[in-house]
């Protein structure tokens, strides 16, 4: 079952629950894949799971900024109600790589361009983050590539 089949059938069975909170966020999400879909090649192109779940990233990264401002201007209320959405989302996201993964990711990628400084920082995200295909963040990512070309 592909990515967009089970998002789906989630639908569905919300629509069947009468669980309103999950069938709105799925809404949204179900709308975003389908405007990538549209984009990319016509009404009638279907995305593949990788490019689902670099929608499903956009939409969290959308949603942790949201939390950010919500925060910030005084309305946890509206904060606590993405901060679920975004916990609902990351249930569709490929697990994520623990630390230790990402630091022999990186260490791999600085091997593989030769670099020496952080002048060649951007060579060496470019290659982690392909070496990553989406299972990690990327401010994690750079902080790391950092750390280690320091």
């Amino acid at each position: 079952m592909t990515l967009t089949e089970q998002i789906d059938h989630d639908l569905k069975e919300a629509m069947k629950a009468r669980d309103a909170f999950k069938l709105g966020t799925l809404r949204m999400l179900k709308s975003a894949l389908k405007y990538s879909s549209i984009e990319q090649g016509g009404a009638s192109a279907t995305l593949s799971d990788g490019e689902a779940v670099a929608v499903i990233r956009k939409q969290v990264k959308q949603r942790e900024d949201s939390v950010a401002s919500f925060e910030q201007g005084g309305r946890p209320e509206l904060a606590e109600k993405e901060k679920s959405e975004i916990a609902l989302l990351k249930v569709y996201l490929p697990q994520g790589l623990s630390e230790v993964e990402l630091e022999a990711l990186v260490k791999e990628a600085i091997a593989e361009v030769g670099a020496t400084s952080k002048a060649q920082m951007g060579a060496v995200m470019k290659a982690a983050q392909a070496k990553a295909a989406g299972r990690a963040d990327g401010r994690q990512l750079s902080a790391i590539v950092q750390q280690l070309l320091s």
